[in-house]
């Protein structure tokens, strides 16, 4: 019986050779804590279902320090390319963020992903898999946006859950006082550290040396 030959085995030193489990490559694993705004931006994506049948495949993508949800892109499917365009849409809006926090989803650990955010002056950063409180922000968002928005609103077609998605956002954002913010809503926050960074740039850009 197999007790028995496990103790033949023991007696004759020998050992079952263990196969190892083969690990998938997909980046080395940073972490970055967010001191100031468009520092780290998080994103990830969310899966609804409308009325009709209709995949809601919806891209949030969050400032970690002002808490401000910048874009929720909502379409059936979202490929890495349709991520690039959002992407380069908050780039020119907002500015280049220095990292792009998100998990190992085939989206993000694009070739054509990476590339773009380093011509673009920004760096991806991927959580350890399986481990999704280390982008605990954008967490955090989606379970407040599933709890209001998408299990609370009834889409009966795409267009529909488009509009009504974008309302929720602005409404997050503008009527929404955070207590980590001192009690200011995301946006307030963002525009205040927005103008700042304007206002530092100006300044940097007079303060021109003497020859």
């Amino acid at each position: 019986n197999k007790k028995r030959v496990r103790r033949v085995w023991r007696a004759l030193g020998l050992h079952v050779r263990k196969k190892k489990r083969r690990k998938i490559r997909t980046g080395q694993a940073r972490v970055f804590a967010a001191t100031g705004p468009n520092q780290v931006w998080a994103y990830d994506f969310t899966l609804d279902r409308c009325a009709n049948g209709q995949a809601a495949k919806s891209l949030s993508v969050v400032d970690e320090w002002t808490r401000e949800c910048l874009a929720i892109e909502v379409g059936s499917s979202l490929t890495a390319v349709r991520v690039i365009a959002v992407l380069e849409r908050l780039f020119k809006q907002y500015g280049a963020p220095q990292v792009l926090r998100s998990d190992n989803g085939p989206e993000f650990i694009a070739r054509a992903l990476k590339v773009w955010t380093l011509v673009n002056h920004s760096e991806t950063a991927t959580i350890d898999p399986g481990k999704p409180w280390q982008n605990g922000s954008v967490e955090s968002f989606h379970a407040t946006f599933r709890r209001e928005c998408l299990d609370a609103e009834y889409f009966a077609h795409l267009s529909e859950a488009k509009i009504l998605i974008e309302q929720w956002r602005w409404e997050y954002n503008t009527q929404r006082p955070h207590s980590s913010l001192g009690y200011r809503s995301p946006a307030e926050v963002g525009a205040e550290a927005r103008a700042a960074m304007k206002s530092e740039s100006r300044a940097s850009e007079v303060a021109v040396p003497m020859a």
